[in-house]
């Protein structure tokens, strides 16, 4: 009912403009950028509709179209000014704006922060072997943060930090309309701090992983960080990622080999 609505406004307001001397106070390019807000606003909150029933709303055009938008948006964040001031650049997303699974990280790292791509380190490495392993190239997927923006280090510090709560807080609302545009079947949080940023939850890994979640109707998986299999070189905690992405393509329906059944990281 808004849309026609707001067509009747700007047919209106060009009448007003064409027969009068004096004409409203509005644009042309105000109006469609109102147009352009409640397309956005309408995506957003779907999160009440279940995500079979939202996928036959959006193009995969449309939904680069959104996401690029929100994406200048990101760009142009001065929420935290902290990390405002410290950043190189935001981090937004990359990957397929139609995807079928979406990996979900905690924040950038300082690669990610020179290059303006998530998990482009040593962890998005192994992150991207696991994509191939499961059958997809990493084009197929989408891979985001909680964090768009790399947290700051203390002068002299190396290293990277994790987000506060405070910090993800304030940026969760950038992922919810990644969530809510791209539509995934399927959610993978990539370890604690993801979870606490996505589901506004603290618990162990233990606890958490190897089942499923749910995220306003999505499936949510949760699982390892791949930096935590970095350090952690152990057999058996590579295999219980493996284990958790196998429920995930067994979830999508999707043919899993031998090979893969009894694969390792």
């Amino acid at each position: 009912m808004i849309q026609p609505a707001l067509d009747l406004v700007i047919a209106a307001l060009e009448k007003i403009r064409e027969t009068t001397d004096r004409g409203p106070c509005a644009s042309r390019n105000a109006l469609e950028q109102l147009q352009s807000a409640h397309s956005l606003a309408t995506s957003v909150g779907k999160a009440h509709v279940s995500p079979t029933e939202r996928r036959l709303h959006q193009t995969t055009s449309n939904k680069a179209q959104i996401l690029a938008s929100i994406r200048e948006r990101v760009r142009g964040c001065t929420k935290c000014a902290h990390l405002a001031n410290s950043r190189t650049q935001t981090v937004f997303g990359v990957g397929n704006p139609d995807a079928e699974i979406m990996f979900i990280g905690e924040a950038p790292g300082a690669d990610e922060d020179q290059q303006g791509e998530p998990f482009v380190g040593r962890a998005g490495q192994l992150l991207t072997k696991i994509i191939k392993a499961m059958g997809f190239a990493r084009e197929d997927v989408y891979i985001a943060n909680i964090l768009k923006c790399r947290p700051d280090m203390p002068a002299g510090s190396f290293g990277n930090r994790a987000p506060t709560p405070a910090e993800m807080q304030m940026c969760r609302p950038y992922l919810i309309e990644q969530i809510n545009i791209i539509e995934p079947k399927v959610l993978v949080a990539l370890g604690a701090v993801a979870v606490e940023g996505l589901l506004a939850a603290r618990g162990t890994m233990r606890e958490l992983r190897g089942r499923w979640h749910s995220y306003n109707g999505t499936p949510l998986m949760i699982t390892y960080h791949p930096a935590y299999l970095l350090r952690n070189q152990s057999p058996s905690e590579k295999r219980k990622v493996w284990e958790d992405m196998l429920q995930v393509l067994e979830h999508l329906e999707k043919p899993i080999s031998e090979k893969q059944r009894n694969y390792f990281l």
